[in-house]
């Protein structure tokens, strides 16, 4: 009988020892995962910390080109800028009437290429197509709908009441660029991710 007994408690203590070592193996695994559910929600912190950073400093670089293109508007090839701007848009719009809107400083320039605008289109669609076209493009005549004056300059170009819209300023022609070289741009300004 001492001999079960003894057989009986050695038995015991063997499941009890594993039954511990199944324990203690479960909550290493639990810790384990704890600790990498932990690392990883401090990369993916890290990560939005960085993404955050370098769109600010994208962002405060597209502002400061924007104030570059602001200096363009006091240049002295301006309206020249303003006659292609215009001649571009046309160009896009392929509509015979035409509304230009500009800002109000800009309103003796684009008053003074308006027509050259025209005519280069009307000359550049009849070598390219053969088509003698006759547009009727003028210029917004309600100063309150001129473009706002914290714009850059350029002209914005509407047809069919306001349906078709050219956006020709200097602003949108940055956003678009922008956009265009944005993987060019980190690509230089973060090199480390190559």
């Amino acid at each position: 009988t001492e001999h079960d007994f003894n057989l009986e408690k050695q038995t015991l203590v063997h499941e009890a020892k594993l039954n511990i070592q199944d324990e203690f193996t479960k909550k290493e695994k639990d810790q384990e995962v704890k600790e990498r559910i932990a690392r990883s929600a401090e990369i993916g912190e890290c990560r939005v910390k960085k993404m955050k950073i370098r769109d600010e400093l994208l962002n405060s670089l597209l502002k400061e080109a924007g104030a570059k293109a602001a200096v363009v508007t006091k240049g002295q090839n301006y309206p020249q800028l303003v006659q292609k701007l215009i001649v571009q848009g046309l160009i896009k719009i392929e509509e015979n009437s035409i509304i230009v809107f500009c800002r109000k400083e800009d309103l003796s320039i684009v008053e003074k290429v308006l027509e050259p605008a025209v005519k280069e289109y009307v000359d550049l669609m009849k070598r390219e197509s053969g088509v003698t076209l006759k547009p009727d493009v003028k210029l917004n005549t309600e100063r309150d709908q001129d473009l706002k004056d914290s714009s850059s300059g350029g002209v914005l170009l509407t047809a069919l009441n306001g349906q078709i819209v050219c956006d020709n300023t200097l602003n949108s022609r940055l956003q678009l660029v922008y956009e265009e070289l944005l993987p060019s741009i980190r690509a230089i300004l973060f090199p480390e991710e190559q």
